[in-house]
């Protein structure tokens, strides 16, 4: 068996989703954007690093299941334009609101990625 190089470093991701709705303030399609409208969410969300010898785990992906599960009910079925902390609805904030959220648990977290499959656009925010 090959031996891993040196720098070699392994991702665990876990994706979710949400249903949300908000307005947006934009000089571009801007009557659609400050109407209240929703859309369907995906988020994913990834962990980095070495494995423990104890357990060969990155990160255990019930932890980061469970921290998902702590953060979700705070962005499903929610207006966000009211969610605190959020700030403007775009989907740079909603990382950096994801980000937040998780890191305290999640040390390891290296990417959090946002995007709406219906209209095709997304965002991801890695620690580089």
């Amino acid at each position: 068996m090959n031996a891993l190089p040196l720098a070699a470093r392994f991702s665990v991701s876990q994706k979710f989703f949400f249903d949300a709705a908000h307005t947006l303030r934009r000089e571009i399609e801007t009557e659609g954007s400050l109407r209240v409208h929703g859309h369907t969410y995906y988020a994913e969300v990834t962990v980095s690093g070495q494995p423990e010898p104890h357990n060969g785990m990155v990160v255990d992906l019930g932890l980061v299941r469970l921290q998902i599960d702590k953060l979700r009910p705070q962005l499903d079925h929610h207006l966000l334009d009211e969610v605190p902390g959020l700030g403007p609805a775009t989907l740079e904030n909603l990382c950096s609101f994801i980000w937040r959220s998780l890191e305290p648990a999640l040390p390891g977290l290296s990417q959090v990625r946002v995007w709406r499959d219906a209209i095709g656009d997304g965002c991801t925010l890695t620690n580089i």
